[in-house]
């Protein structure tokens, strides 16, 4: 396999607002601001940005696919680490969506949502 499909660069995300979307994010994550014009907005986590895009510019990106309506389910799941997690997130008003929860897979879970409606997982390996 090439080591060029190793790794992500960037995941972009399709919002419907991006200043509430900026909002949240810095809340949530405090990530480093990278680029901002009317319709984007790059954050950077570690060595992976997340680029939060104006939904009305996503169909030129996926065509000829289309882009899924706003919360018509999940669009989106991205993992991180879960029960200090929990606990901050509910500290800044973040409502969880489910969790924590122990999997039967063997990790403990919990999960919730941007305002755009993308899915979050934090989750780590059951002792």
């Amino acid at each position: 396999m090439s080591r060029l499909l190793d790794r992500i660069e960037v995941i972009t995300l399709f919002v419907d607002d991006i200043d509430e979307a900026k909002a949240f994010y810095q809340k949530v994550f405090a990530p480093e601001s990278v680029y901002e014009d009317a319709v984007s907005s790059v954050l950077k986590f570690s060595g992976t940005m997340v680029n939060l895009l104006k939904v009305t510019e996503a169909p030129q990106l996926v065509e000829p696919s289309t882009v899924a309506a706003p919360r018509s389910g999940a669009r989106i799941l991205l993992t991180n680490k879960v029960d200090a997690v929990c606990a901050e997130l509910r500290r800044l008003g973040v409502t969880l969506l489910n969790g924590p929860i122990d999997r039967p897979w063997g990790r403990r879970t919990a999960a919730f949502a941007d305002p755009s409606g993308h899915v979050w997982e934090v989750a780590q390996e059951l002792d």
